[in-house]
């Protein structure tokens, strides 16, 4: 059936005639809408996550008129709708809690309304995830627009990168490296534009995986928030999301195997983000691509970091974008043969078709296949008796001296634990003890925070010490550095070996030979699990519960268990 004759799923609402036309069609009318918009053009929802309780998305509504006008001129109908905002900054007890709600919250929204296709208006790195997995459970036409990173952070005629300097200054802080003073002057200099993390922390990670899954426009991930390209980005995305329902190009078209492989080269290549695993995993269970963790390290395992940015590198969002952003990392993959150069976009082209022309203007921070930043980039999965599930740690952000270590394990039962006990200066610790962090996972926490990049005991602070080898069911920030074994499965709360070490229990890490083991007998591993008890949050009902008792572990997405598949847009007809 032709785009011109084709009947599109708003057409259940505005398009039929009597008394239940009359009541879509009238009250939407209150708002000034000529009755020519019902006439049977495409109606494109816009979820925006504008909240300015979410400071990396709270240039949201005005860029939002861009996509408006975009989707005008196309001969489209704009409605804008909002859904949860998740901010990293201030929402407790942490955003990824409330993932999967606001994915809810999208899904249904879309379904239970005259919604043709969907602009995704995203930003701090929740909100791609969320906007993308509640689209993908429709199915419908959906194109990302993302809020775009910040300008560079200036700090005494340096640049500073989000997350990654503020952790470099708390440290030296407790070091006295740094005087107060200095400390607070930093807060200011930090985060001086709209926009999300300049560095390559999660929100530019996840910025980076809808790129590259071809669910957004070529350098939407890279534009920062106050750049006049920015704005004409968000038109064009408005003008393409109408022609894209036209030609009925719908998610699971865009999101196929062959995406997600890509996707995970890529993340290899950027030094992206730990959180980007958890949330393709979920992404890949909403649509119903088949994806493991093995998929992560037998993908990205040989695939080098090219872009040199924090917290890996050097540099930042803004000097990624002038040195020609995702396009110039893409078709430098697709000339080595790494990635599946048809992969279908929002564009209507293949992946490669649409970065053929782009240019490295900076070979510092796009570095040549020849010179990589880490030869072996991507995301090391560690398996063994303490992580039988796997784990996750990012090479890329590690101390090449760690990679291979063997030491004792200091043991912190919660992070309310960690926090009593990290400064005493009589804690037994040294630069060969291992950090341990139990009851932080998905049904721990609840909600898997970002504390697994644990503050080092002070008193090694102030040897000179700068990493450890840290494990924990938790996540970190995609902004934070170092020696870092996360998302260990099964989690401590739901009975995973993690949550039965014990001071001085000696861990093994091989990152080469992809091993984390402890130094326990499974004779002794199950009598400690024959007296383990859980230690739980408390829970007074309503969502929070209903996440514990659901919530999948994190080598599954950490979705819950009922939302994982792909539903569709049927809803059954009211009459009214």
């Amino acid at each position: 059936m032709s785009s011109e004759t084709r009947k599109f799923r708003s057409a259940e609402w505005f398009g039929r005639a009597g008394k239940d036309g009359f009541i879509h069609r009238s009250w939407m009318r209150n708002q000034g809408f000529p009755g020519d918009v019902f006439d049977g053009r495409p109606v494109i929802g816009i979820c925006n996550t504008w909240s300015e309780l979410t400071p990396c998305n709270a240039h949201l509504r005005a860029l939002a008129e861009r996509v408006k006008n975009g989707i005008w001129e196309a001969g489209g109908f704009p409605l804008e709708f909002p859904v949860m905002s998740t901010g990293e900054t201030n929402l407790r007890p942490t955003a990824m809690l409330f993932r999967n709600l606001v994915s809810m919250d999208v899904e249904e929204s879309i379904r239970g309304n005259p919604i043709d296709g969907v602009v995704l208006m995203c930003g701090c790195d929740k909100t791609t995830a969320s906007l993308v997995m509640g689209a993908a459970s429709c199915d419908v036409p959906a194109i990302v627009v993302s809020g775009g990173p910040m300008l560079n952070g200036k700090f005494r005629g340096k640049d500073i990168g989000s997350g990654t300097d503020l952790w470099r200054f708390s440290e030296d802080l407790n070091a006295g490296k740094m005087t107060l003073q200095e400390f607070t002057e930093a807060e200011s200099c930090m985060h001086r534009s709209a926009g999300h993390c300049m560095s390559m922390g999660t929100a530019s990670t996840m910025s980076g995986m809808s790129e590259s899954l071809g669910l957004s426009l070529p350098y939407n991930s890279s534009i920062p928030a106050v750049d006049s390209r920015r704005s004409v980005l968000a038109q064009m995305s408005g003008r393409r999301i109408v022609e894209m329902v036209r030609e009925d190009l719908t998610l699971s078209k865009i999101l196929t195997r062959e995406a997600f492989e890509n996707a995970i080269r890529v993340n290899g290549a950027l030094g992206g983000s730990t959180n980007a695993v958890i949330h393709l995993l979920a992404i890949a269970g909403r649509i119903g691509v088949p994806m493991t963790l093995e998929d992560w390290d037998r993908i990205g395992r040989d695939t080098p970091t090219l872009v040199d940015l924090m917290p890996s590198g050097r540099f930042l969002m803004e000097d990624y974008c002038y040195a020609g952003g995702l396009p110039v990392v893409i078709k430098a993959l697709s000339e080595r043969d790494m990635l599946h150069d048809d992969a279908l976009t929002v564009t209507g082209n293949g992946i490669a078709e649409n970065c053929k022309d782009a240019t490295n203007w900076n070979e510092e921070v796009i570095r040549p296949f020849d010179n990589p930043l880490v030869e072996q980039g991507g995301i090391a999965v560690l398996r063994g008796n303490l992580a039988p599930g796997g784990a996750v740690l990012k090479p890329s952000a590690a101390s090449p001296h760690l990679l291979r270590h063997r030491g004792p394990a200091v043991v912190f039962k919660t992070i309310e634990h960690y926090r009593e006990r990290i400064a005493d200066p009589n804690l037994q610790v040294d630069e060969n003890s291992v950090l341990v962090l139990q009851n932080c996972g998905p049904k721990g926490y609840p909600g898997m925070a970002e504390v697994g990049n644990m503050g080092l005991p002070p008193k090694l602070l102030a040897k000179g010490i700068t990493d450890m080898v840290r494990i924990s069911d938790a996540r970190m920030s995609g902004t934070a550095y170092g020696t870092v074994i996360l998302h260990v499965c099964p989690e401590a709360a739901a009975g995973g070996p993690l949550g039965l070490i014990e001071d001085g229990d000696v861990i093994e890490l091989d990152v080469e030979s992809r091993r984390l083991t402890v130094d326990l007998s499974d004779e002794e591993l199950a009598r400690r699990s024959a007296r383990w008890k859980p230690v739980l949050p408390k829970l007074n009902g309503g969502y929070q519960q209903m996440y514990v008792q659901h919530v999948l572990q994190a080598s599954q997405g950490a979705d819950l268990d009922f939302l994982v598949g792909c539903r569709g847009t049927a809803v059954p007809r009211e009459s009214h």
